[in-house]
């Protein structure tokens, strides 16, 4: 296990985990910014690469109270999740531990804002992830 990161194994192929991620995105007060396509861009460049979906969103109610407590925290929002299929075709949704990042940037990891923010996050998981 990598430090900080949390990794939540889905009962569903890469193409619905990540369906159900995002109904689950428009059904929240998130702002989906982006969407990074690793695989397809390895295509691109003549390589290959398993399913590998990067969703960047955030709602600046969550985000901004931590950038208000340390700004350098803007270096990790938007926040973040991978939707990634693993070696052995399982899929897999990653993202950065709100309580660890909070660490990082010296803030206390008891804030509302952090709690709200991992409570949201596992929510955000398990709904792509569960059977």
């Amino acid at each position: 296990m990598t430090d900080g990161l949390i990794t939540v194994s889905s009962a569903h192929p890469f193409s619905e985990t990540l369906a159900r991620f995002e109904a689950a995105l428009l059904r929240t007060a998130m702002t989906v910014f982006a969407r990074v396509d690793h695989a397809g861009g390895a295509v691109a460049a003549g390589l290959s690469l398993r399913p590998t979906m990067v969703i960047l969103f955030g709602n600046p109610r969550g985000g901004t109270p931590l950038m208000q407590a340390a700004q350098p925290v803007g270096l990790e929002l938007p926040l973040k999740m991978l939707v990634w299929e693993d070696e052995k075709g399982a899929t897999q949704l990653s993202y950065d531990d709100p309580v660890w990042l909070a660490r990082r940037f010296g803030l206390d990891p008891g804030l509302p804002s952090v709690k709200a923010l991992s409570s949201a996050l596992g929510d955000l998981a398990s709904v792509a992830a569960k059977p």
